[in-house]
């Protein structure tokens, strides 16, 4: 019987799925180097270490009835430990090593037989010089490894740029993206437990500023044949990974309504956060629900929603706006508890709940009411 969950990573997913397991009955403790960070202040204990702390790692194998982990970014030597000494870990190192990797991720998506970039993996200058040749400008040269938000990531135009971004990537691996056409930004989040039932989530349509979500507009509006392309790429994926969980898979689609896969991201999700507000089982709860072996949901749509996330600029840690933006009955705040305000860091999210269609004034509206926040 499970009753105590530990989560790797004490950050604001942590936070929102330590909310809801609480909510449902658990005790939840999480591993974080950082003190009182967001998922610790809600947790019934955190342990204050680094990632790869085998001994803390240990402690939380012991003092919890299964682990999971809040975002891929951490040590995978740390989940094959716990596997190796009879803890229970999902979703699995397996799951870990693809997701971790975005060579080893691409080769993936392309096995289950869906659509990518064009890609190449860059190792040498003659790698990057071949790729140029092959694939062609403009492109987007990416650290295969470690880099999220924009980080580790240089869009290109020409060899010149290529061999800059190479020279700034310092002998890290890299993986070379022939740019796609796009013309929406588009992601599935989708729950599979460990019987191989998969359950999605309306699409979501998605903005990025500077490689950092801004928007997530729930559901896409996209035709349905596109949707309904995206719940099977969704469901693919999840089967193709054996992933037990809460995964999400971040989309391209081309004017000639190909859906292409951009990443894979084996747990909750940034554009998923409009769930906990307009469905009647968010995301995190789904994810209680299929690592401790509870039936998957099928989400309901109570109304539509607009995400927006609220980000540090480095101009103070103090929230102001708060009070005009609430006027608003429909829109609800969901703030991190992160004391350092700086610049791009996401601190909080709000979510505009919306009972017709989203169209161009209900985006007006949120992003007015979005324009009102300033951190003082």
């Amino acid at each position: 019987m499970i009753k105590t969950i530990g989560v790797i990573g004490g950050g604001q997913l942590g936070r929102m799925f330590a909310l809801d397991a609480k909510r449902m009955g658990y005790d939840v403790i999480t591993l974080d180097p950082q003190e009182h960070s967001p998922c610790g202040q809600v947790a019934d204990g955190q342990i204050v270490a680094e990632y790869d702390d085998m001994a803390a790692i240990e402690k939380l194998g012991v003092e919890t009835d299964i682990v999971t982990y809040e975002f891929e970014n951490i040590a995978i030597e740390s989940v094959q430990y716990l596997e190796r000494n009879g803890y229970r870990v999902t979703p699995s190192s397996d799951v870990l090593r693809i997701t971790q990797d975005r060579l080893l991720e691409k080769r993936f998506v392309r096995e289950c037989g869906i659509g990518t970039a064009e890609f190449a993996a860059i190792e040498r200058e003659d790698d990057m010089i071949a790729a140029a040749r092959d694939l062609g400008f403009p492109a987007v040269l990416k650290t295969t490894r470690g880099g999220y938000d924009g980080k580790g990531q240089w869009r290109v135009n020409d060899l010149a740029q290529a061999q800059t971004a190479f020279a700034e990537a310092k002998g890290a691996t890299l993986i070379w993206e022939r740019m796609i056409a796009f013309v929406k930004e588009l992601s599935i989040v989708a729950t599979r437990d460990a019987q191989g039932d998969v359950v999605t989530y309306p699409v979501g349509e998605n903005e990025h500023e500077n490689g950092i979500l801004a928007t997530t507009i729930a559901p896409a509006r996209v035709d349905p044949a596109v949707a309904a392309k995206a719940e099977e790429i969704g469901r693919r994926i999840g089967s193709g990974l054996k992933i037990v969980g809460t995964y999400c898979v971040e989309l391209f689609l081309t004017a000639d309504g190909e859906v292409l896969v951009n990443e894979i991201a084996p747990r909750p999700h940034n554009s998923g956060h409009y769930t906990i507000d307009v469905t009647q089982c968010s995301q995190y709860e789904q994810h209680v629900r299929a690592i401790c072996g509870l039936p998957l949901a099928r989400p309901y749509l109570y109304a539509n929603a607009v995400m927006m996330n609220v980000l540090g600029t480095g101009t103070g840690n103090h929230l102001a706006g708060e009070r005009e933006v609430l006027r608003d009955p429909m829109i609800v705040m969901h703030m991190y508890g992160k004391k350092h305000a700086v610049a791009r860091r996401k601190m909080g999210h709000f979510t505009m709940v919306v009972p017709d269609e989203v169209d161009d004034a209900v985006l007006a509206r949120a992003r007015a009411a979005h324009a009102l926040l300033r951190w003082v």
